[in-house]
């Protein structure tokens, strides 16, 4: 089909609905695209900050060089060697710090998480909009176009099967356009849904082991 005809021979009301099905194509591709990479390097870079940081020598060795490797895990260790600074340097007048070191730097680390995972939030919204709505805006622009063709043969007072199939097939490809924007859109979101859930797993994993280390650590200092 030559989309060049619908937007000469279209009205509003069609021409709207192919460029809203042309933009949020564009638009989720972009997102895919751009959440793909995020996602690769992020899985990379926490398998290796999480081999780095266990291999370091102290505290001290593993937030060097969790500062020279950006990402999750990295962000979640220095947030909890912060938090154990911070505790050590207010226990004693703030309210934040009233708690046991134990459940302060669980309830840091749980912040930390949330932080952390919510940038993989970004464009899933979008993803799951376009999934649900770009097939229904295709049948829109199809019943418009078939409502269209139909005035237009009463007007004329002739059927024939020329007059009829251009017109109605025309307007058809609106919901195969929209059907080929939402597929992607819906599969990339089940894709990233998941690899949220694998990559909250994994944080998880190492804030529980990294909550730990930091309470042995801070016990061993005192002793």
């Amino acid at each position: 089909m030559n989309l060049g005809l619908v937007f000469k021979h279209g009205d509003a009301v069609l021409i709207g609905v192919f460029l809203s099905l042309i933009a949020m194509s564009i638009a989720s591709w972009v997102i895919i695209i751009i959440r793909c990479i995020k996602w690769k390097q992020a899985r990379t870079a926490n398998k290796q900050a999480r081999e780095m940081i266990w291999a370091s020598n102290d505290l001290a060795d593993a937030e060097q060089k969790a500062k020279n490797l950006p990402c999750p895990i990295s962000s979640l260790a220095l947030d909890g060697i912060m938090a154990t600074r911070r505790f050590d340097a207010t226990e004693h007048y703030l309210l934040s710090a009233s708690l046991p070191r134990n459940a302060y730097l669980e309830r840091e680390l749980r912040h930390s998480m949330g932080k952390v995972m919510s940038q993989f939030e970004g464009g899933m919204t979008a993803l799951a909009t376009i999934g649900s709505t770009a097939p229904f805006i295709g049948l829109l622009g199809t019943v418009w176009g078939i409502y269209r063709a139909l005035i237009n043969i009463s007007n004329s007072g002739q059927i024939s099967i020329a007059a009829v199939s251009g017109p109605i097939g025309e307007a058809l490809v609106a919901t195969a356009i929209g059907l080929f924007t939402a597929i992607p859109a819906v599969l990339a979101y089940n894709f990233f849904n998941r690899a949220n859930k694998n990559m909250v797993r994994t944080v998880h994993n190492f804030a529980h082991d990294w909550h730990v280390q930091l309470i042995n650590s801070t016990n061993n200092n005192k002793e």
